[in-house]
């Protein structure tokens, strides 16, 4: 591609105004947007924003290397392993970068106990992802009839991810959010939406801040269908204590 045909592309995006009025909003902290738009360029593949927001968020202090590993852990589930690799690769490299750039050395890191990979009792850790499924969807578990969601769902999504420490479960809330976004699947949209609003986790204004950072990095169309999701079950949620009151 020549110059010349690149040229719109960076007249209107080289100073990046759009995403910088968005990140400058008060809906939503620094922290929280860092982890929507890790979770988008993530998604998108494109490495050299990868890099700069891996980046950005380390050297900001908004976020630690040992939660964006744990980011990536949370992400590759629900936006694809292959993309989870490149998220952890970028993740070690701007955290090295940053080290030499700060004249610090960074160590080889130690193995992680086997403790951290929860419970190895699999009838406690069934049990254990049932409660929590029902706790984060606020919705029955599945049954354990399938792979899908006996080994996947109950036993590790629900079994340990969303049980580990490293995230608290907004944190999570937001990543996910957007990671189903990111992939247009309508019955992962609506549940998780639904469920982070009726939850109190994420509040109305705050999603609907989620939701614009989302559409910077993202695209439009992909954020509306995320609005109308969180329109429809905001409407739902609220005439349903109206209902109780």
């Amino acid at each position: 591609m020549d110059a010349q045909a690149t040229a719109p592309f960076r007249d209107v995006f080289a100073d990046d105004p759009l995403s910088a009025n968005v990140w400058q909003r008060p809906g939503l902290g620094r922290r929280d947007r860092r982890f929507v738009s890790l979770t988008c360029v993530c998604a998108s593949g494109a490495v050299d924003e990868i890099d700069a927001h891996m980046y950005a968020a380390l050297a900001g202090g908004d976020v630690t290397f040992d939660e964006v590993l744990e980011f990536v852990l949370h992400f590759a589930v629900y936006c694809g392993w292959p993309k989870g690799s490149q998220a952890e690769l970028a993740a070690r490299s701007q955290y090295a970068r940053l080290a030499a750039e700060r004249g610090e050395t960074t160590d080889p890191r130690a193995d992680l106990p086997l403790e951290s990979l929860g419970p190895q009792d699999h009838a406690r850790r069934l049990a254990d992802g049932e409660r929590c499924f029902v706790d984060v969807n606020l919705l029955p578990a599945p049954a354990r009839d399938s792979p899908y969601f006996q080994a996947g769902i109950l036993g590790f999504v629900f079994g340990h991810l969303w049980q580990r420490p490293g995230l608290g479960r907004r944190e999570r809330r937001l990543i996910t959010v957007a990671s189903v976004g990111v992939s247009e699947a309508l019955g992962p949209i609506y549940s998780h939406v639904g469920s982070a609003l009726e939850s109190g986790d994420i509040g109305k204004q705050e999603m609907d801040e989620l939701i614009l950072q989302f559409a910077v990095y993202s695209g439009f169309p992909k954020a509306r269908v995320l609005q109308q999701a969180a329109d429809e079950s905001w409407h739902r949620i609220t005439a349903a204590r109206t209902e109780q009151d």
